[in-house]
């Protein structure tokens, strides 16, 4: 059922081209909510913060973006320190991220001076939000948003590439294990009219996971985008490239049903509210990084938020900004360090991975032989 719908106006749109087309896939469910012109999640909304639905590490803590920073200038040395970089992050929700790495990079020479920063950002709001955010670092580095995420704008320069939960974003293909076959998951409605999922065509996956077979009633998950961004890192990396992708999600391939909502801070329904809380779903890194590494290009990780954090110097930096802090500033800080770093929290359930041209070195943290 979805209580409260009937109210809302993209609830009734969807359920006006179910009608007319039939069932539609959970990727197009997913992505109708989150993007649609009218009434799309990201298009409506300031989701991020203590006002909207959740929060990221960026916003619980400086350090956070600020360490980002920091490895985004090794990166821009190990490419050699060119005169010009292209600085792009994939979602830069609020600018806080951007704003905490461009501060952390002025302690290294040239880096900024060398900094051209690409936003690709689909909302509107957001982008009012983000040259709010960053009005004192445009003074300092020129700033350009783009609404897609495009080769083009990246010129002939190298590319350093940010990405902090924006593949969990990215619409979700479902398929269900039923009587012996796979068929495509979708949303449909039930005799009152309401949402419900439904069973659509039959399909063969390409691959599945290797661990047992599937069992009645089994949902295996595939993000149909993965490819395509996985081809845009590949024209990038020959200029070079160095990506850093966090984000939520699981190493290896599972069974699995991972799709959520979360509105104002709680786990929702994902068939209540359409357009009105935030849709994601686990990364398959494994998947991901097979793709990637199908492109010839080079992978580190993926490795844990905490472990990602920690040995770029987390505990350090924290510790420098609490001997300088106020007195009531010290207990925050702390919380929200160890927040981002909890190994059976978010610093656990969020991987780092990092994709690079082969002849970009393997940087820190990541092992060479990694």
């Amino acid at each position: 059922m979805t209580a409260g719908s009937e109210a809302n106006p993209l609830a009734l749109k969807i359920k006006d081209r179910i009608r007319r087309e039939g069932p539609i896939p959970v990727s197009e469910y997913m992505r109708i909510c989150l993007g649609d012109p009218e009434h799309g999640y990201y298009r409506t909304r300031i989701a991020i913060g203590a006002g909207g639905d959740f929060t990221t590490s960026p916003e619980i803590s400086q350090t956070f973006g600020e360490l980002i920073g920091i490895w985004t200038a090794v990166a821009w040395r190990a490419m050699g320190a060119p005169a010009q970089v292209n600085l792009v992050e994939l979602g830069p929700g609020r600018g806080t991220m951007m704003a905490d790495m461009l501060r952390a990079g002025r302690i290294v020479p040239g880096f900024l001076g060398a900094a051209r920063v690409h936003l690709v950002e689909s909302s509107p709001i957001l982008r009012d939000v983000q040259r709010q955010t960053l009005a004192k670092s445009a003074e300092q580095v020129p700033i350009i948003w783009h609404e897609t995420f495009a080769v083009e704008f990246a010129g002939d320069q190298p590319t350093i590439l940010l990405a902090n939960e924006f593949l969990d974003a990215l619409p979700v293909c479902q398929l269900v294990f039923t009587r012996g076959e796979w068929r495509r998951r979708c949303v449909g409605l039930d005799t009152n009219g309401e949402f419900a999922f439904v069973p659509g065509e039959a399909v063969v996956p390409e691959r599945l996971p290797t661990d047992r077979a599937p069992r009645e009633g089994d949902i295996f998950e595939f993000h149909p985008d993965f490819p395509r961004i996985a081809d845009l890192l590949q024209q990038l990396a020959a200029k070079p490239l160095a990506a850093l992708f966090i984000d939520y999600g699981h190493i290896a391939s599972a069974f699995g049903d991972t799709l959520q909502a979360v509105r104002q801070h709680r786990y929702a329904s994902v068939l209540e509210h359409p357009g009105e809380a935030d849709l994601t779903a686990h990364v398959d890194f494994e998947t991901f990084r097979r793709h990637c590494v199908e492109r010839k290009l080079a992978v580190d990780g993926p490795i844990t938020q905490a472990q990602f954090l920690l040995n770029l110097g987390l505990a350090e930096r924290s510790q420098k900004l609490m001997s300088t802090a106020r007195p009531e500033e010290i207990g925050l800080i702390e919380a929200g360090v160890q927040r981002i770093a909890d190994p059976f929290g978010m610093g656990g359930r969020f991987k780092v991975i990092c994709v690079r041209s082969p002849n970009v070195p393997a940087l820190p943290p990541f092992p060479p032989t990694s």
